[in-house]
């Protein structure tokens, strides 16, 4: 009898998933082109960790990214408050303008109005920011980021800085109004980016504020009442309306410690050309912004109890 040939075995997995052997097959003798095997790398190792002092700007820009797309969600907010700039500049802001009543120095009432109306918008937005802080204790999410590794300065941080996005978005709404009421302005992009910092920094001083009474009283209602009280106080004891030498001494002394005051100085100076104490105003608003982040930050905890 003649021995039958074996039946190939079939080949193993490790076979199939190796590489096939260069061959010299074809007309010109070329190797036929080996097909590279896929790479799990990523799938398989986690990315490293951030870690040092690039930890903290990245959970900064990630709170501040989360909190932005709550306004991509709903953009009515901006809309709405829009209204209100527009009718001070539209009411006040003209009728002030033919009584001639305030002193500005040569400069229409109009065009020495708005930088303070931006000011007034950008803190009105900020300083109910504490709001959101509550609302996110009483539905848990707060205690799920202070479980996180994130420093409790970096979720603050966060939640200022998008309050101040939010508020300089708000502010380029006021500028094209203004300038549409023929408010003459600078379009110089330096001045404008500056005009941007301010309320930056500006808005991200209040959202601190509000954050900071927040972990005081603890409840929505206070918090409302509170922002309420201080709000009016705070942008008639600026220098918003009318120059602080028109004030009496008392309020004069009240001008120059509220930071609003620093922040109109600023937008006047940068928008209109006024004469400024830009450095002044820029040294205020930054250290006023890191107090409020550190305050915020110690009570931050005390909500989550």
């Amino acid at each position: 009898m003649s021995a039958v040939p074996a039946a190939p075995l079939p080949a193993s997995a490790d076979d199939r998933e190796a590489p096939a052997a260069p061959s010299a097959a074809g007309p010109a003798g070329a190797l036929a082109p080996v097909r590279p095997l896929p790479d799990f790398g990523l799938l398989l190792v986690p990315p490293r960790a951030r870690t040092g002092w690039r930890l903290v700007p990245a959970r900064v820009l990630a709170m501040c990214a989360v909190e932005l797309q709550k306004l991509r969600h709903d953009r009515t907010e901006l809309y709405t408050r829009a209204v209100q700039p527009a009718l001070w500049l539209l009411i006040f802001g003209e009728t002030f303008t033919r009584l001639r009543a305030i002193p500005t120095g040569g400069i229409p009432y109009l065009d020495y109005l708005a930088p303070g109306i931006i000011a007034q918008s950008a803190m009105f937005i900020a300083i109910f920011y504490g709001i959101m802080i509550i609302w996110e204790r009483d539905s848990g999410v707060l205690t799920k980021l202070l479980v996180t590794p994130t420093p409790r300065a970096a979720l603050v941080t966060g939640k200022a800085f998008a309050a101040g996005v939010k508020a300089v978005i708000q502010a380029v709404v006021v500028v094209l109004i203004a300038a549409l009421l023929g408010v003459a302005m600078t379009w110089n992009p330096l001045r404008l980016l500056g005009v941007a910092v301010v309320v930056l920094l500006g808005s991200a001083f209040f959202s601190c504020l509000s954050m900071t009474i927040a972990g005081i009283v603890l409840t929505r209602d206070r918090l409302m009442g509170i922002g309420q009280a201080i709000t009016m106080p705070l942008f008639f004891g600026s220098n918003a309306l009318y120059p602080v030498s028109l004030m009496p001494g008392w309020l004069q002394a009240v001008s120059k410690a509220n930071p609003l005051s620093y922040q109109v100085d600023a937008l006047r100076g940068l928008l209109i050309g006024t004469p400024a104490h830009l450095p002044l105003d820029f040294g205020v608003l930054a250290f006023s912004t890191v107090l409020g982040i550190i305050a915020a930050s110690a009570l931050l905890g005390r909500l989550a109890k």
